[in-house]
């Protein structure tokens, strides 16, 4: 268990009020060219999240615009566009060096009653416990991967497919990964809404590689380009999450991945699409 690190990641999302709608986050010292999408998506969703009262997430949509830089704080502005008895919408802007890097417009909803059916969560997937975790995976690597094998990680990921780390062979652009929060999270439902939301552009984009022999190890440049969720059920971050993955396309230097999560039991909490830059990365 990593929990020094999931407490680590909980201050990362965290976000300093500095005015009525306006919020500071700060990037962690990873020595990160850029800064990981994931993070300004889930501060994003903070800052929106802590206009909004007595209603939850439903669903998001955003667009990276710039690379982050991480030696620099982000300011996150919020837009109160709809407040109704039954909706709100907050767009939020994250902005450095004078311009927006990131946009994010978020709808909550009060609970109500309603139709219920889903999707069921795939058959035949290994449980998570039976699979090796990050560091295992790579241990015949870790002397070239350097500090990125010896990170802390607040994030449990646990591939139910991961080709070797080196394979190029083609493979289906199907891919299930089952993921959690390395430690206890409070029970602040927003909190685990943020940490999904983080953890959800993680590995999506990378099944769009899957039948190009690529791994986006050093031999591909990616890059989110957008990233929409929607949130359909009660869950826990830090109880083990099915992230069913697949890629319909990719073409013009582009991959789309969708995902569904599911919890342990099969109950479908969040769906995502994702569409990113995946180029290969040419020698010298």
């Amino acid at each position: 268990m990593e929990q020094a690190a999931v407490d680590a990641l909980l201050e990362i999302l965290d976000l300093e009020p500095i005015e009525v709608n306006i919020f500071r986050g700060r990037s962690p010292d990873e020595q990160r060219q850029r800064v990981y999408g994931g993070q300004v998506a889930g501060q994003a969703f903070i800052a929106a999240a802590r206009t909004v009262e007595d209603k939850t997430i439903h669903s998001l949509h955003s667009y990276f615009l710039f690379p982050g830089d991480p030696e620099v704080p982000i300011l996150y502005e919020v837009e109160r566009v709809r407040d109704t008895r039954s909706f709100a919408t907050r767009r939020v802007q994250a902005i450095q060096h004078g311009r927006p890097i990131f946009s994010l417009s978020a709808n909550f909803q009060v609970f109500e009653e309603g139709f219920d059916h889903q999707f069921p969560m795939p058959e035949d997937v290994p449980g998570p416990e039976t699979l090796p975790d990050f560091r295992t995976r790579l241990e015949p690597w870790k002397e070239e991967l350097g500090d990125w094998y010896s990170r802390p990680r607040p994030i449990d990921t646990r591939s139910c497919d991961w080709p070797v780390f080196n394979d190029r062979s083609s493979r289906p652009p199907y891919s299930n990964v089952w993921f959690r929060a390395d430690g206890v999270l409070p029970d602040d439902p927003a909190i685990h809404t943020c940490v999904v939301t983080y953890a959800s552009d993680m590995t999506v984009l990378d099944t769009s590689l899957r039948p190009h022999g690529g791994s986006g190890m050093g031999d591909v440049f990616m890059a989110s380009l957008d990233h929409a969720m929607w949130f359909h059920r009660p869950f826990r971050a830090d109880e083990w999450l099915l992230y069913a993955q697949d890629s319909p396309s990719a073409s013009g230097g582009r991959g789309l991945g969708r995902g569904l999560i599911y919890t342990e039991d099969g109950v479908l909490v969040a769906s995502v699409v994702q569409e990113g830059l995946i180029r290969p990365m040419r020698p010298g």
